[in-house]
């Protein structure tokens, strides 16, 4: 797609710093968060992949390593918590509600994009027919017989929470912090440097893919018209362009990757995406993340104290 400032491939090939890292200033909403306009040529992003949300809530200004430390201990002690115990899931869910209200968040908007974790969860419905314990119902199916089982459905149910619990928090996180400080903060806190510039290249060159992928369905839907306004072919042709439509992008992927490969070694890329060197954290930071973490420990031990009494 060509205009006068050029091709989206060279708009990129300009833009790509020596490091490989995104670098959006603080405050940007990423390269997928808007439709930008240049020189006439409009460049269609994909929102849904960009969930950061500006703002200059107490939320919003804390240290990213904060965040960061408080949103995985908050998803490994969500993980640790007894099944069935429905009383601790509330008290995991109270302070995700007032991060969101604090930070001036869409409850609806966070809500629908926590549900991205139900899908995925329900791989574990199997669990209320293959568990053993009481049975609460039961299905004659020809030789066979089915029970659901309470023990079962406890245990899908508390899966379901969990995940849904952990993807809600770590939406938070995304939408309240930029992905180049998220960046900087796995860099700061020893993160391997390999991982760091696997997230952070997936991160940046995700948007180019998905509109390389976007032209080619254009082109399919313009070459495969018919006069009632809907593409033509049947089920079998649709299948093969897709086939072809994948292939294509896999290549052209995989080409684009060759070829920042050899930009980045000419300009010294050794593997290391670096940042402005963050300072140490202050008493308020430090207080914080204690505060935290008593928190998440006294719930554990509260679900473990319940559900041995």
């Amino acid at each position: 797609m060509r205009s006068g400032a050029g091709s989206l491939e060279e708009t990129l090939a300009r833009s790509d710093a020596p490091s490989g890292a995104p670098t959006s200033p603080r405050g940007h909403q990423g390269p997928g968060s808007t439709s930008a306009s240049r020189a006439g040529t409009t460049v269609t992003h994909i929102p849904v992949l960009d969930h950061y949300r500006e703002g200059n809530s107490l939320i919003h200004r804390l240290d990213p390593r904060v965040k960061l430390i408080i949103t995985l201990a908050f998803i490994v002690a969500v993980t640790a918590l007894p099944p069935g115990a429905w009383s601790s899931y509330l008290l995991c869910l109270l302070p995700v509600l007032v991060v969101v209200g604090l930070a001036g968040l869409n409850p609806l908007l966070v809500l629908r994009r926590s549900l991205v974790a139900i899908p995925f969860a329900l791989a574990a419905l199997t669990l209320v027919v293959t568990k053993e314990g009481t049975a609460v119902a039961t299905i004659e199916l020809a030789r066979w017989s089915v029970s659901a089982t309470y023990e079962g459905i406890v245990a899908f149910v508390t899966i379901l929470v969990k995940a849904w619990l952990s993807v809600l928090t770590a939406t938070a996180l995304v939408s309240t912090t930029p992905f180049s400080d998220l960046v900087a903060a796995l860099r700061t806190l020893r993160i391997p440097k390999v991982i760091v510039s696997v997230v952070s290249f997936m991160y940046r060159y995700v948007f180019v893919i998905v509109e390389e992928a976007l032209r080619l369905h254009r082109a399919r839907e313009a070459r495969s018209a018919n006069p009632t306004g809907s593409a033509g072919g049947s089920l079998l042709w649709r299948s093969r362009v897709l086939g072809g439509m994948i292939g294509s992008l896999f290549l052209r992927s995989y080409e684009r990757s060759e070829r920042i490969y050899a930009a980045m070694l000419s300009r010294g890329f050794d593997g290391d995406i670096r940042n402005m060197r963050m300072g140490a954290l202050g008493l308020s930071d430090s207080l914080i993340i204690a505060a935290s973490l008593a928190y998440l420990l006294a719930m554990l031990l509260l679900s473990h104290l319940q559900r041995g009494g």
